[in-house]
């Protein structure tokens, strides 16, 4: 039987046994410059390997300089937006890669970042349209970052605003929509239900470990299919028990509290 290629990609950034997916982003470089815990790209990656996530998402420069000689396999998906914070529109995000070029250096997949409500939503509509058309030929599994940003969003927590987010980047064409947990299961599960791609939650800014894991735990009771956290792995004191411990509530259904005691080295 044949399998196209993104299915065969596709199994390098999903659990093949669960169907769902825990991703490090690391593309922060580019947007906020050399942060804690990325400074050394390739001990970065080893480390979220070594807990156990399935992929991480960086730039051209994280396959280029921060090529690994050792440790697990994992997943590489190649961010195709950037804008960065001294940017007068840091909200504008441009591609500054192609889905061709993600192939040529190896990735498994891409992924491309709408702010959606942003004053320049249209144009970064655009680019995610011409990247679906490009993955749909070329067979490359795509996540869009849907994020609800722009001068009528109060609160980018909004139930209404992030299921608007995500169910664009499912219309669009998006194999997985990556956007903002909204607080608790009881309404997230909303977004996922008017979401037919599977959702995959933020991390957003650095929270202590019991919020974060409670987070995790809340979103995959409500039917996400995994998370996309960067800081809150690669920033920790020790970034695989904390992977391992997101990976045991994503594909293993722990608790938070079950995900603390693995934190603490207690199974």
């Amino acid at each position: 039987m044949f399998t196209s290629g993104k299915a065969v990609r596709m199994e390098r950034i999903v659990n093949r046994k669960t169907g769902k997916a825990v991703i490090v982003p690391m593309d922060h470089g580019v947007t906020v410059g050399p942060i804690k815990g990325l400074i050394d790209m390739s001990k970065a990656v080893n480390q979220v390997a070594e807990g156990g996530a399935n992929a991480v998402i960086g730039h051209l420069g994280l396959p280029k300089h921060g090529h690994r000689t050792y440790g697990p396999d994992i997943g590489l998906i190649l961010h195709l937006s950037a804008a960065s914070m001294l940017s007068p529109k840091p909200n504008k995000k441009v591609l500054v890669n192609t889905v061709e070029n993600a192939l040529r250096v190896g990735a498994d997949g891409v992924s491309i970042h709408i702010n959606v409500g942003d004053e320049h939503e249209a144009e970064m509509l655009t680019d995610f349209g011409k990247v679906v058309v490009d993955c749909n030929y070329w067979g490359m599994p795509l996540i869009a970052m849907m994020y609800p940003r722009g001068p009528l969003i109060k609160d980018e927590k909004d139930l209404e605003a992030v299921k608007l987010a995500a169910r664009m980047g499912a219309e669009l064409g998006a194999d997985y929509v990556k956007t903002v947990y909204t607080g608790d299961p009881e309404s997230f599960r909303e977004v996922v239900e008017g979401c037919p791609a599977p959702i995959l939650i933020a991390g957003g800014s650095k929270l202590n470990d019991a919020e974060m894991f409670k987070s995790i735990e809340g979103a995959m009771q409500a039917g996400a299919k995994g998370l996309s956290i960067g800081r809150n792995a690669f920033q920790h004191k020790d970034p695989v028990l904390f992977v391992k411990a997101a990976c045991a509530i994503v594909h293993e259904n722990k608790s938070a509290e079950e995900a603390m005691a693995i934190l603490a080295g207690e199974s």
